[in-house]
């Protein structure tokens, strides 16, 4: 019994849909059909259009059931499918997106797909039914050539397999020079060449918040003071946060902006993009002390815990684009509703929330910060602090209003990876505020994934809707030790750090390619894919491959293991020039980078204050280039700790590329050194 959303949406469509398995798969072989494969997922608008206008129509189905073997795959459930296909879409057209409809030979490999298709042939794109009988003519009259075409396919997806993963220099060529500030200049050269100034992030519409290359930005102006990518990072934020794509009335972000301004997005709301802007948020506010970066991710752990939290304490994946089948129903307005809501405070509201009677959006309007509010306060003489107040009620108001408004879908899967992403962003909410709620959220989710996603054999599932489905990815196992290190920081528990160095055992044993070194995406175990992709692309999420490389290096920092150290250090010297011409693609392979031309520092407090006075220093000083560790008393396990744990008074030590300072004896002094050592 299929779990998924998406899955369990198409199932009364008149289309024969089966699961991927091996009944699908073996039918196609028996009958010598080929194979549709139409990958979407839940928040996906156009995947719902297609679904309305070909799916649910009896002849279009009868089509689809005489001629093919009809496979829905939901991609998140099933991301390694999507990898393939996709792949195969974007060398065929040189395009990708959702729905992604593929066919494939009996045998799974693909030949032909395309994207969104409409009933009828519009805008020089055929129509949906023209490419169901053209490519049964095809399989019937050319088959050879398909066969052939198909063959030619796999063997180019094979081969790009390997690509930007040079050999490593063998560290022939000395580190400073491999990894210096000359190189993460260039980085940061590169990716400002495709800013937009004018509203922010990179590119024309549609527009991604891109948050791997904005933490960049951030990170390299702390590292050199360099102004000028400081000031697009921070536009960038500013322009999201007052654009409609940031839901102002009750929290979080859409996934992407349709248009340049950051104003209309498609709706739907995902666990990881809210999760990933969690904490660039944070680093703006510790760098700046500008509330308006506080409040927007303290806004979107709002919408979390009320949205998308299950009482288990684990994260559900998304939230729909539609509802009662219009997009963006759920969060526009009208002039007259929010009159009604408001009453003598719609005139204040509207003029900041840019709300009109002709509408900003398709004769509706999506909230958005169009003017400084400052200077609306100045013009209107009214004091800005009291302002703020009113439009925060008057935000409390509508919300309340929305409440009662039906909802769109709630995609109530939970997977591993996006929510390892977001225990990390509650983490990272605790270490920059102090509040212990995010602490206890963080706490309660990794206990529910160590359990819960954790399967008899040991091995971790990929999702989990009442019980766990799917041998886990590298992405899942990758974010998930990364969110135990981090849990580690700001609880001092070792034993975090011990569960983190094994999961780096089992994902050496079960994902890694011997002949490369780095990982591929699917287990050892994994047998109903036409081959393995090693991914090594920072796409919506954090490349596995890129997790995994910090998550050696750091760990074989905290637990004394040098080989795992050197290589995470290989890895990124593998991708070293591709991060460096390409590094949208390769932001948290940069990140990585970065880290290791500063160098990474090694921060340790130990004695009877060592827990509190490691906390109060995350709170007061952002570091990113950092691992951590806390003690009260001496722990031979953990290298950083040993001989160094008094039990009479607290001390701080900081070492760096195997040399250390004398300990500090205070946490401002301790601060002072640290600011010193990032300066050099």
């Amino acid at each position: 019994m299929e779990t998924s959303p998406y899955l369990l949406q198409h199932a009364h469509n008149p289309v024969d849909w089966y699961p991927w398995g091996e009944e699908a798969l073996q039918r196609a072989l028996v009958e010598d059909k080929p194979i549709l494969v139409s990958i979407g997922y839940s928040a996906c608008h156009w995947c719902h259009v297609m679904e309305r206008e070909s799916f649910e129509d009896e002849h279009i189905a009868a089509i689809m059931n005489r001629h093919f073997i009809n496979i829905k795959v939901d991609r998140e459930e099933r991301p390694d499918l999507d990898h393939i296909y996709m792949d195969a879409l974007q060398t065929l057209s040189g395009s990708g997106g959702w729905p992604l409809n593929m066919f494939l030979t009996p045998d799974a490999k693909p030949f032909y797909g395309g994207t969104y298709l409409p009933p009828r042939p519009a805008h020089n794109r055929p129509s949906w039914e023209q490419v169901l009988v053209g490519i049964n003519s095809a399989w019937e009259d050319k088959r050879s050539d398909i066969i052939n075409q198909a063959d030619q396919l796999m063997a180019h997806l094979r081969n790009a397999n390997h690509f930007g993963m040079q050999s490593p220099t063998s560290f022939e060529i000395p580190f400073e020079e491999r990894f210096s500030r000359q190189h993460t200049r260039l980085i940061a050269e590169n990716l400002l060449k495709s800013a937009d100034l004018e509203w922010g992030g990179f590119g024309r519409a549609p527009k991604f918040p891109q948050t791997f290359s904005i933490q960049f930005l951030l990170r390299h102006h702390q590292h050199t003071g360099d102004e000028a990518v400081l000031e697009h990072a921070l536009h960038s934020l500013r322009c999201m946060i007052r654009g409609g794509i940031h839901d102002h009335i009750g929290g979080g972000f859409a996934r992407y902006s349709t248009d340049r301004e950051w104003l209309a997005p498609h709706f739907e709301k995902m666990a990881y993009d809210n999760a990933l802007l969690v904490t660039i948020l944070f680093d703006a506010w510790q760098l700046t002390g500008e509330n308006i970066f506080r409040e927007a991710a303290e806004g979107i752990l709002s919408f979390v815990l009320r949205e998308l939290t299950g009482v288990e304490g684990g994260f559900f994946s998304a939230l729909d684009a539609d509802s009662e089948g219009v997009e963006g129903k759920f969060y526009t307005w009208s002039l007259d509703e929010v009159r009604q809501v408001l009453g003598e405070d719609a005139e204040l509201f509207s003029d900041v929330y840019d709300i009109t009677e002709v509408g900003n959006w398709e004769h509706t309007n999506i909230p958005r910060l169009h003017l400084d509010i400052i200077a609306y306060a100045r013009e209107k003489s009214i004091d800005a602090g009291q302002l703020s107040a009113k439009m925060a009620d008057c935000r409390e108001k509508l919300l309340e209003r929305r409440s009662h408004r039906l909802r769109p879908l709630l995609d109530d899967k939970m997977l591993l990876g996006w929510n390892a992403l977001m225990n990390m962003a509650f983490t990272r909410a605790y270490a920059a505020t102090g509040d212990e709620k995010y602490l206890i959220v963080a706490t309660r989710n990794i206990s529910f994934l160590l359990n819960a996603f954790r399967s008899p054999e040991g091995t971790f599932y990929h999702t989990w809707k009442g019980q766990g489905r799917f041998p886990a990815f590298l992405d899942d196992m990758a974010s998930l030790i990364r969110a135990l290190i981090n849990l580690q920081e700001i609880t001092g528990d070792g034993n975090l750090l011990l569960e983190a160095g094994g999961l780096v055992e089992s994902v050496i044993r079960d994902f890694q390619d011997q002949d490369s070194g780095y990982f591929f995406y699917t287990p050892a175990q994994q047998q109903d894919i036409i081959f393995r992709k090693k991914e090594v692309y920072d796409g919506a999420v954090p490349s596995g491959n890129a997790l995994m490389a910090k998550n050696l290096h750091d760990l074989g920092i905290l637990l004394g293991k040098e080989e795992w150290k050197t290589l995470g250090i290989k890895m990124v010297d593998g991708l070293h020039e591709t991060v460096t011409r390409y590094p949208s693609s390769f932001g948290v392979w940069a990140d990585f980078l970065q880290d290791l031309a500063e160098g990474v520092l090694e921060l340790v407090v130990t004695g009877p204050d060592a827990l509190v006075k490691g906390r109060e220093l995350l709170h007061k000083k952002l570091i990113f280039n950092k691992v951590i560790q806390t003690a009260k008393i001496s722990d031979i396990r953990f290298p950083l700790l040993a001989d160094r744990v008094s039990e009479n008074h607290t001390r701080y030590f900081l070492c760096k590329d195997y040399a250390c300072r004398i300990p500090s004896e205070t946490l401002e002094e301790f601060i002072q050194l640290i600011e010193l050592e990032m300066k050099r």
